[in-house]
């Protein structure tokens, strides 16, 4: 057991790093100032520099790599802010690669090597106004109609609602009950009979616009089903993913904050002397170190250890449900540190503690994350309905 990154591991983040902090942070401010998600060319550029799609095969587009060196380059992207590091998450991480494992050949050739061009951007949709965490709960429904699937619902929280090129859309493709009808399909941004409620006002993840989806008689092509009715259980598995990828975001924000506190408890002085001088803030720092070493390894871990490229359930949760409870932590204590520096907007610290609040209720909250941790420690699922 080898916990060191490998010559090519490490060359890789040296690369994303250097990108990141070279040409990001003032792109960073302008996407919170303004709350717009990343531009198209900006998208182009991370294309081109081989940051999307790192660990999707290559002859979809990808670099063929692991998911830890997805996750690798996604920690330095979102160590610059969560609005960044989006594209990168989305590309290696997110609905994509359900469409990679699951879609019929045909839409999955089709679209996952436009992700990896940075020519489509695809959210994925599924909480709804009474499905949350009750995810089973969701009401979109989908009717086969001739060679059309006829959406209709509302579907709330999408992150990338209103910009991105396509939706995942969980929904019902049947009329059994709970999870039996569950699947998922691919709506493009222009179909008729999907409109977008307004931007969401965040407390965080400004840059990562947030909208409802509305579908009134969304007529989709049935060749864009990714997983027909019954398949929920395949959602989840792609899901898990997701989650770690969820848990690097959290964790950037505490490791970016690190980063910069290391920096300024050298050069801030007080009382004649730097503050890292002080035994407390020395106790403060060797915390938070700690911290952001545990939740990386948890997360590596349960990436390392994936079968199919797709991790459990128990340790993608482990790595998100510490990740995300940390990066709070991290980010308030860095705060407190730099003192109304870190409270100040001028700053990016108290973005990073806004966000890493954020992704602590994206993607299964915290306490949910438990529950999934228990169940798999017991072999069982608990219903929560009784």
């Amino acid at each position: 057991m080898d916990f060191r990154l490998s010559p090519d591991q490490r060359a890789l983040q040296v690369a994303a790093r250097t990108f990141a902090q070279a040409e990001l942070p003032a792109i960073a401010a302008e996407l919170e100032r303004d709350n717009k998600p990343p531009s198209h060319a900006l998208v182009h550029r991370f294309a081109e520099m081989g940051f999307l799609g790192i660990n999707v095969p290559a002859e979809l587009g990808g670099l063929g790599l692991g998911n830890i060196e997805a996750l690798v380059v996604l920690e330095e992207f979102a160590k610059i802010s969560s609005a960044v590091a989006f594209p990168v998450f989305e590309s290696s991480v997110g609905p994509v690669r359900a469409i990679e494992h699951f879609a019929p050949p045909a839409l999955r050739d089709r679209v996952v090597p436009l992700v990896c061009r940075g020519e489509m951007i695809i959210a994925v949709s599924m909480s709804e106004p009474e499905a949350g965490s009750a995810l089973t709960d969701l009401k979109t429904k989908g009717t086969v109609v001739g060679d059309k699937l006829i959406l209709n619902g509302t579907k709330r929280w999408c992150s990338g609602g209103g910009h991105s090129d396509a939706y995942l859309v969980y929904c019902r493709l049947s009329d059994e009950p709970g999870a039996k009808a569950i699947g998922a399909v691919l709506v493009e941004k222009d179909t008729p009979g999907l409109t977008f409620g307004p931007n969401e006002s965040l407390m965080g993840f400004r840059g990562i616009p947030s909208a409802d989806l509305y579908f009134d008689d969304c007529a989709v092509p049935l060749d864009n089903i990714v997983v027909p009715a019954g398949g929920f259980r395949k959602l989840m598995e792609a899901f898990d993913l997701e989650r770690c990828g969820n848990a690097t975001m959290a964790l950037g924000q505490a490791s970016g904050a690190l980063d910069d506190i290391k920096a300024y408890v050298v050069d801030r002085k007080q009382f004649g002397k730097p503050i890292a001088e002080f035994q407390a803030v020395q106790l403060k720092l060797a915390e938070m170190q700690m911290k952001v070493d545990a939740a990386r390894l948890l997360i590596w871990r349960a990436a390392s250890n994936a079968e199919d490229g797709l991790p459990s359930v128990l340790e993608s949760s482990i790595g998100k449900c510490f990740s995300n409870t940390i990066a709070r932590e991290v980010t308030g204590d860095a705060l407190q540190l730099m003192g109304a520096y870190g409270y100040s907007k001028d700053f990016p610290m108290e973005r990073r503690l806004r966000d890493s609040w954020g992704w602590g209720i994206a993607g299964g909250a915290i306490d949910i994350q438990k529950t999934n941790i228990a169940g798999a420690m017991l072999g069982r699922r608990f219903d929560q309905r009784r």
